[in-house]
């Protein structure tokens, strides 16, 4: 049943975003209420229109975010144009405006957007005086992926780096953050809003050449394409096996570390008679399981060789949180 759209309205682009939802219902669960990060640009609009035609279907009440980082003289007016857009629509709209000063790279300006994020769904949690299975949702496309793949290598990353945008995450340990366009491109996202006649703002600084993942996105990608048309969608494939390749170590190493625990803390011996790799892959997963903030690979190495080296030592990972070890045991200790 088209609640939202009439079957005339209702686009292949529809019915393969909404075979996600139907054939994964944890996905983005029935009755869950929405903030969806909008941009203005082509991907988050059209995810917020797609969104909008089969809310009805999965009883999904939507809002939107923007975030105004003040990068470019038209942002204010970009901003006034998503607001009545979505005041037309009647969909709800928040918005928070950075401080241009303090939010000078693409880093500190996500953080910034996912801290502001959480914090409008605890605004709205307090409002409303009711705790709603709420749902975060950003228009990253399968082109992100590809993108911070590559930077990811350059950068050097490790398999996990390697595994791509992940199709939902936590945010702050808490809110679930969905991307449903993963399964579309960019150039498909333009097609969707040029076919449903959507409108878009595209951010000048989107052009801007010293930002990295702007140089990949123009010049990188185009002359990979030149070169091997149909990498973009090769390497896509590969991330979706690193992926799975990566779910699949995350849930060995949990075995792996209870293999190596007893009351106290872990073997020492054990984890010892184990390859350097491995036992970095079980200390990453000792940090993860006690939800840790996450160390370097080049750090954890240099710990898994410490602890090989020396029967008695102690390292801090941050604040006064530190690996102690003698020759028998290591734990971690406040």
């Amino acid at each position: 049943m088209l609640l939202n759209r009439s079957k005339n309205n209702w686009t292949n682009w529809h019915h393969k975003f909404h075979k996600q939802f139907i054939n994964d219902k944890k996905f983005i669960p029935k009755g869950s209420c929405l903030l969806i990060a909008v941009s203005g640009g082509q991907d988050s609009m059209a995810l917020m229109t797609l969104i909008n035609d089969i809310k009805d279907q999965h009883d999904w009440k939507i809002n939107v975010w923007h975030g105004d980082h003040k990068w470019h003289s038209d942002s204010t007016h970009y901003a006034n144009k998503l607001r009545n857009y979505c005041k037309n629509k009647k969909i709800p709209f928040y918005i928070d405006t950075a401080n241009e000063k303090e939010i000078t790279s693409e880093d500190s300006a996500r953080n910034w957007r996912y801290e502001r994020l959480g914090k409008t769904i605890e605004e709205l949690i307090s409002k409303e005086k009711t705790i709603s299975n709420w749902h975060i949702l950003t228009g990253h496309t399968s082109t992100d992926n590809t993108e911070t793949f590559i930077l990811n290598l350059a950068r050097g990353s490790n398999y996990a780096g390697l595994s791509g945008i992940p199709r939902k995450r936590l945010i702050n340990n808490k809110y679930p953050l969905g991307r449903p366009i993963l399964i579309f491109n960019r150039k498909e996202t333009n097609t969707i809003c040029q076919e449903m006649q959507i409108p878009f703002w595209e951010d000048p600084t989107n052009l801007d050449l010293s930002i990295k993942r702007n140089l990949i996105r123009h010049k990188i990608l185009p002359y990979l394409e030149s070169i091997y048309p149909g990498c973009t969608k090769r390497i896509n494939q590969f991330i979706g096996k690193m992926n799975n390749y990566s779910i699949e170590q995350a849930d060995l190493s949990k075995l792996a570390l209870q293999a190596c625990k007893n009351n106290t803390g872990i073997k020492r011996e054990v984890l010892n008679n184990l390859s350097l790799e491995a036992r970095c892959t079980i200390m990453h997963a000792l940090i993860k399981e006690n939800n840790l903030k996450q160390i370097s690979a080049e750090n954890l190495e240099s710990i898994c060789i410490q602890i090989f080296k020396k029967n008695n030592g102690e390292i801090y990972l941050h604040d006064e949180l530190k690996i102690v070890w003698n020759k028998d045991i290591i734990k971690l200790k406040i």
